[in-house]
């Protein structure tokens, strides 16, 4: 049976998930390197051809959580998948199970639409890894995530 704090995201929650990002950043000791604004996340998210989508915790009506994701593709399996771009529930609500709820969520949009992965990264320090093990998650240790941004992106586009 489906949580009935999560749904997904609209309008009207997009401040409430810029917030959660900057809280993520903060998480993430990363804070300098969170620039979104609820414009751009309203364009990328209900934009003329969005290609983010995302879903919300919300407890009491308070958006206390979201996951926001991407499809990608697999040409192995010949079908898409979800990449959860971000998964974040504020700390006065984890253990609540809406952590679960959103993934679980996002694993049935795949199984609804036919998609063979649900995948995210997890930094090797968060106490995430051992929740995410625990529902049957792989670590692809074998794979490195590679990333191209700022300058070096800028200079190998030159070479086009």
């Amino acid at each position: 049976m489906p949580d009935d704090r999560i749904r997904r995201i609209r309008p009207e929650d997009v401040e409430a998930a810029v917030g959660l990002a900057y809280d993520l950043a903060e998480y993430e000791r990363a804070p300098g390197e969170c620039h979104l604004t609820p414009a751009q996340l309203h364009e990328a998210l209900f934009g003329e051809a969005p290609k983010l989508f995302g879903h919300v915790a919300e407890v009491d009506g308070e958006i206390v959580g979201f996951a926001v994701w991407f499809l990608n593709f697999s040409t192995w399996r010949g079908v898409h998948g979800i990449y959860l771009e971000d998964l974040y529930v504020r700390s006065s609500h984890r253990g609540s199970g809406l952590g679960k709820a959103l993934l679980a969520a996002l694993a049935a949009e795949c199984v609804a639409n036919g998609y063979a992965r649900l995948e995210w990264s997890v930094l090797d320090w968060n106490p995430a890894t051992e929740f995410y093990k625990a529902l049957g998650a792989v670590p692809m240790d074998e794979w490195t995530v590679n990333r191209l941004t700022d300058e070096p992106l800028k200079a190998l586009a030159a070479q086009a």
